[in-house]
């Protein structure tokens, strides 16, 4: 089952069925927007939580539609990027975690596979088709959707209904947004064989900035711009996972006014831009691993128009800031370190 952790702020998944130690959870974190220039750009950082709201706590005010998905809401600004980490946690240690297969679409589009939602697991060993789920904790968080192998194309928000979000590029309807969850837990059986895996901490960085104000629409994540991110193939076998015990959560993705009519509280400040980070020389990051295999990216998503290539097509600049940068601070992470060699001037 799915909560909402009040002293994480984070959602938090127990399998206690499957086996106690089987938990985790999944934090939605602000970050910086990369610009959507077609340059590759290492992982940007954690700028705190998004603020979590229970759907069942506001349903005399939220749309008819969020009281019969359930799940929970969070608020985020026309533009803004986000990122999911990945908790592995349990009663024993927090340094260890269960793993979990995790499934993540973005108006019921498979962020992996570019597929439509379904409940079950894919994998491409076999003849269904290519893996269409993490696992972790060797996958340590996701920051949009897999493009090619060792790329992805960061979620970005946009308004429903003006043709940006995957969702609508991928089958012609604003109908969902929002984002789509479904977990399983590692037979309880294989856990109990296997050594426990490692846990990946967050890192946490805040400045204000400025951003549009979202309009009043229902939002959905498009792709954005590319980032240096591997999403690792299942090295146990799509038989690990305990399928007869799914948990699933709709998250809904509303602006900062409607956030603030829902909750009375006050939206979080706006995230900066990739330009003012970087001119304060603050950290970017590098994760690599050598003992993981990356998947190839989605065909389907690879084809997404990203926010600024779409905006072009419609005559419009939708993204408020998109000045391309250099990051001249990066900060090696992973199982094994690289040297980066650091291009100087000429």
């Amino acid at each position: 089952m799915f909560y909402i952790d009040e002293d994480s702020e984070a959602l938090a998944l127990e399998a206690s069925k499957v086996h106690p130690q089987a938990r985790c959870e999944i934090e939605f974190q602000r970050t910086l927007r990369i610009p959507d220039d077609n340059q590759e750009y290492d992982l940007p950082p954690g700028l705190g939580k998004f603020p979590l709201g229970h759907v069942d706590d506001y349903k005399d005010k939220v749309p008819e539609s969020w009281v019969q998905h359930g799940g929970v809401f969070l608020p985020m600004y026309q533009g803004e990027a986000m990122w999911l980490n990945f908790n592995p946690r349990s009663p024993i240690s927090s340094s260890t975690g269960y793993p979990f297969a995790i499934k993540i679409a973005t108006g019921k589009i498979n962020a992996v596979s570019g597929e439509a939602w379904s409940n079950e697991l894919q994998s491409g060993r076999t003849s269904a088709g290519r893996q269409d789920y993490v696992v972790i904790p060797e996958q340590p968080w996701l920051d949009g959707y897999c493009v090619a192998e060792g790329l992805i194309r960061q979620f970005v928000a946009m308004p429903l209904g003006e043709g940006y979000t995957a969702e609508e590029q991928l089958t012609g309807e604003a109908e969902h947004g929002g984002i789509q969850i479904v977990a399983y837990p590692m037979k309880r059986e294989l856990y109990q064989k296997i050594k426990e895996p490692k846990h990946f901490e967050t890192v946490n960085a805040c400045i204000p900035s400025n951003y549009e104000v979202m309009s009043e629409d229902e939002y959905g994540l498009a792709a954005g711009g590319l980032m240096r991110q591997q999403i690792f193939k299942d090295k146990y076998g799509i038989d690990a996972w305990d399928q007869d015990h799914p948990s699933r959560c709709f998250v809904h993705i509303l602006n900062s006014r409607q956030y603030q009519a829902f909750t009375g509280e006050a939206p979080p400040d706006e995230p900066p831009s990739a330009k003012t980070y970087t001119e304060a020389g603050l950290p970017w990051f590098d994760y690599y691993s050598e003992s993981n295999t990356a998947l190839d990216g989605a065909e389907s998503l690879a084809g997404l128009d990203s926010v600024a290539a779409k905006g072009i097509k419609k005559g419009q600049k939708p993204l408020p800031e998109n000045t391309p940068v250099s990051p001249g601070y990066i900060v090696v992470l992973g199982d094994k370190l690289r040297k980066i060699v650091r291009d100087g001037k000429f």
